[in-house]
Order: structure tokens, then sequence, then C-alpha cells
């Protein structure tokens, strides 16, 4: 196993690690890879890719995530079709039949799980815990399980059990909530200007108690705890996920290139180290923006450490 990684995570290419990938993961040593729909097209191939990544690292374990939220989210599509199988769809099952949704949930979770393990791959990240309004970005339709925040933790609580039971590890998303927003984040910055009373009803309720190994921030500005800051860059909001939140486990951001962020790529990875997350997501593949973000990523601490350890134990 290679120690003195680097604390984020990045995307690749291609369908192969090319040269030039290869010599970028041996130097800068990033503490886990995200795969997308452009790295998968068969069983064999994807295997094949996991395989190498996890030889490089010399380790077993390594952390490989994918994002398969089932539904428009879903990066199998190549192999398996998950499109079906939105958090909207398993909402609206629990609340008109509750065996029902067991049954379902319970199978798709497993078999997915299944799926994934055979890829090689150990991290999804899900379940989202965005509670949906009917004023909410169109980025999350379909992707939430319900505008009710009790069904809402309810179903993640499921979510997340059901996956690390089949050995794979979640991500909780997008903390504390990006559901009273109207824009998407991928492209401008969400506002939202609630009272910290009713986020704390609504939108914080579904994160807390989650036994999730990993959060993702949102890129979102809450004015009333931090009017200048999105989430993932404001030291407030963070301490408000560790403290009233209570998530004490590996925090990382969302895709630092997004543009909800609106500094330099430099800039928007140090700003998240300095709010507190403890990782950085960067996901295009790009190698040059890639380079920018592991030069300004530190080394893993003794925290992530101890959180790899029991994330280790997972995956055995």
């Amino acid at each position: 196993m290679i120690k003195n990684k680097k604390s984020f995570i990045v995307g690749i290419k291609g369908k192969k690690l090319n040269r030039k990938e290869i010599t970028f993961l041996k130097k800068y040593k990033p503490w886990g890879i995200i795969l997308f729909s452009r790295n998968i097209y068969s069983i064999k191939q994807t295997k094949n890719l996991t395989d190498h990544i996890k030889r490089i690292f010399k380790d077993k374990n390594y952390p490989i995530m994918i994002d398969e939220e089932g539904g428009k989210v879903s990066r199998l599509k190549k192999i398996i079709d998950t499109s079906l199988f939105s958090h909207k769809l398993f909402g609206e099952m629990y609340i008109k039949d509750n065996k029902r949704f067991n049954l379902y949930f319970v199978t798709y979770v497993k078999q997915l799980s299944y799926v994934l393990t055979l890829l090689g791959i150990n991290i999804n990240t899900v379940p989202v815990l965005d509670v949906i309004r009917k004023f909410s970005s169109k980025v999350l339709k379909d992707r939430c399980y319900s505008s009710n925040p009790k069904i809402v933790s309810k179903l993640g609580n499921l979510c997340i059990e059901t996956f690390n039971k089949y050995g794979i590890a979640t991500v909780i998303k997008h903390i504390p909530g990006h559901g009273p927003s109207r824009k998407d984040s991928h492209f401008e910055v969400p506002i939202v200007n609630d009272k910290i009373s009713k986020l704390r009803k609504i939108d914080f309720l579904p994160f807390k108690k989650k036994k999730s190994y990993l959060a993702m921030t949102a890129h979102v500005v809450y004015t009333s705890i931090d009017k200048f800051n999105t989430a993932t860059h404001s030291k407030k909001v963070i301490k408000l996920i560790r403290n009233n939140i209570g998530f004490k486990n590996i925090i990382m951001s969302d895709d630092i290139s997004m543009r909800a962020l609106k500094f330099s790529l430099k800039e928007n990875t140090i700003k998240a180290f300095t709010a507190g997350c403890n990782l950085v997501l960067h996901c295009n593949g790009n190698l040059k923006e890639m380079t920018i973000v592991a030069k300004n990523s530190p080394s893993i601490n003794d925290f992530i450490r101890k959180k790899n350890a029991n994330l280790n134990k997972l995956f055995i």
C-alpha cells in the first residue's frame, strides 16, 4: 500500500489509464478516483481499469467511487439499466405500499452492490438527502425521495445501511441541503435566504444521525449562516455540519470545478480545505486542472487515516 496520499479525488478521461494519468497518479497519490459513464463500457473493461488503479496503489481496498443514483443520474448504462429506479420512484412507492417498497428497494440495492463489487467499485455517492420543493432547481428533479424530511431521513438510513451491508460505502449529499435552492450549482451560485430555524426543521433534519462514511457539501450560500461563502467554502457552515447536524466522518466537496465556486481552481481548492473539508473532488479528467488541485491539496491527516481504517473494515 502506497503511503503519503493526498486529500483529493479525481476523475479520469477514458476507459483505460493513459501514460500521463499513470504518471500523475504515482506522483500525486490522490485519496481516491471517481468514475463516470465515459469510463465504463463493459464489465471486463471496467474491472481491468479498477484493477489497474488498485495495482498502482498496491491496495485492494483503494477508494474507487461512482455517482450511481439511479434515475437520470446513471453511469452504468452500458452495463445495467437503472433509469427507472430514481429516488423519487422509491419515495412514492414508500408512501403507497410500504411492504412493496421494502422488497423492491432492498433487492435493488443488493443487486446494484453486487454489480459495483464485480466492477471493483467500493463507494457510491448516494443517498441524495435533499428535501425537494415545487420550486427546487430542475437539477434535483427525480433525484430526491420526498418533500417530507422525515421520509427522506428514513429512506436515507435504509439506503446507507443496505449498501454498507453489502460492502459499499456511501456519500450523503448535498449537506446541509440543496432543496431550498432555485438554481443549479453546476452553472451559478444558488442563494438560500431561509431562516436557520426553518433550515434546521426541514433541510438539516435528513442529515442528522447518519452513519455514512462520507458526506458531500452543497455549493450553496445560506445567508442566515454565512452571507458570503458557499457551504464548501464556509467555516461557519462546516462547523454547523459538525456540531449541530452532528456529522463526524469524512466531509468531501462537490466538484471543485463547478461554476457556483467563483474563484480560480487553486483558490477554490485552498478555500475548501481552509473551511474544513477533508477531501476535495475534481471530476472532468482534465490533467492540467487535476495538477492544480493536487499541488494545493495537503497530505491526508490522522483523522482521514482513522476513517480509512473503518472503511477498510467495511470493504473486507
